[in-house]
């Protein structure tokens, strides 16, 4: 299908309805999908949203088919600060939970990326590469130089998350120049199993497609996990140099093209 046939639009939100709408989206996946809750998730209105949402840009994969004044029309969607605007907001999102010194410290355009999201109905065809598509413009646009966030393992049980987390620690920990630290007292160390009893294939098929996606890229993990208790997650931070994304971004999307 060509762009002109596609449903799918990336844009910013530029309305009360699509910000209702992807914070609707948000409440139908990290809410009712994932157990998750907040001081400022509203359950009878089924919207997922915090104090950051009025500083954060909202970056949208709206389905062109859907009337946007049903608050169903945004099907995927993503949430971004750049640094330059960390003042205004008082801090980054993810330094409730990391220490990320080395990235303040560093005097590069940074981006945090979080709260992405797709709807159970679009998951595994083109949506999450529509919406990369539209962050990777994003980027480009304004100069980004590093991207990073929290990204977040299902659950709290770090038995079942141990292979995982220890391989990440082992083959994707990110250098000191961009090694963010979990914080304490919801800290979790990830070097859990010894090298000689990782399991490469099994930690690989229990990590999010989406921690996948940014190693794929030339993503790396920060120091550590971080349990969140409310969203019934365990987030790794991932922090990625754009400079190598941009090369490898390509070389993957044609891949896909060509698949």
């Amino acid at each position: 299908m060509s762009a002109e046939e596609s449903p799918y639009a990336v844009r910013l939100a530029t309305t009360p309805e699509d910000l209702t709408a992807a914070q609707a989206l948000r409440y139908q996946v990290f809410v009712r999908e994932l157990g998750g809750d907040g001081p400022l998730v509203d359950h009878a209105a089924g919207l997922e949203r915090d104090a950051f949402d009025t500083h954060f840009d909202h970056l949208v994969l709206v389905d062109r088919r859907i009337d946007p004044a049903t608050h169903a029309h945004v099907i995927g969607a993503y949430r971004v600060l750049p640094s330059d605007r960390r003042a205004a907001a008082g801090r980054f999102y993810s330094e409730t939970e990391f220490d990320l010194s080395p990235l303040l410290a560093s005097g590069r355009r940074l981006l945090e990326l979080g709260r992405s999201c797709v709807h159970g109905d679009h998951r595994g065809g083109t949506a999450m590469f529509h919406l990369w598509n539209g962050l990777a413009e994003y980027v480009l646009d304004r100069g980004i130089e590093v991207l990073f966030g929290a990204a977040s393992f299902h659950g709290t049980d770090i038995t079942a998350l141990a292979q995982s987390l220890s391989y990440l620690h082992r083959h994707h920990l990110a250098p000191p120049a961009m090694r963010v630290r979990a914080l304490g007292p919801h800290r979790q160390e990830m070097d859990l199993i010894p090298a000689s009893r990782l399991d490469r294939r099994a930690a690989m098929a229990a990590t999010p497609a989406l921690i996948k996606a940014y190693l794929r890229l030339g993503g790396f993990v920060g120091d550590g996990a971080w349990i969140d208790r409310d969203f019934n997650t365990t987030d790794v931070c991932l922090v990625m140099d754009t400079g190598q994304m941009s090369v490898r971004h390509r070389e993957f999307y044609i891949r896909k093209a060509g698949a």
